[in-house]
């Protein structure tokens, strides 16, 4: 395999990946709505899928500390710093309840401070 940037495990789904992940890094058990959007990254030859989850249950979110610092809801327009455009426009993406263009391709990412 030369993609060590791999995320998903073998014989594994991408909303597997998706709901085995959110657990992994904040310790909510999710189910996966909906995809908003497929991102290539033809730098990595990586693709990114987006999805709506939501939590099975009410509790808090807990960060994995080894993968991330920190979980926390936030206002699309006051989302933590640094930013990269590409966070931003998945958000930006799956909020909008008009997207029509689910493939899109990414160039290098550039950073909001």
């Amino acid at each position: 395999m030369g993609n060590t940037r791999r995320v998903s495990e073998q014989n594994e789904s991408a909303q597997e990946t998706a709901r085995r992940e959110v657990l992994e890094e904040t310790g909510l058990e999710v189910t996966v709505d909906r995809l908003t959007g497929v991102y290539y990254e033809p730098h990595h030859d990586m693709h990114h899928f987006v999805f709506i989850c939501k939590i099975v249950n009410n509790q808090a979110p807990q960060p994995c500390y080894k993968e991330i610092t920190a979980c926390q809801y936030c206002s699309i327009d006051d989302l933590p710093r640094p930013l990269s455009d590409f966070t931003y426009k998945r958000i930006q993406d799956a909020l909008n309840p008009d997207q029509t263009e689910s493939f899109h391709t990414i160039g290098p990412r550039q950073w909001f401070e």
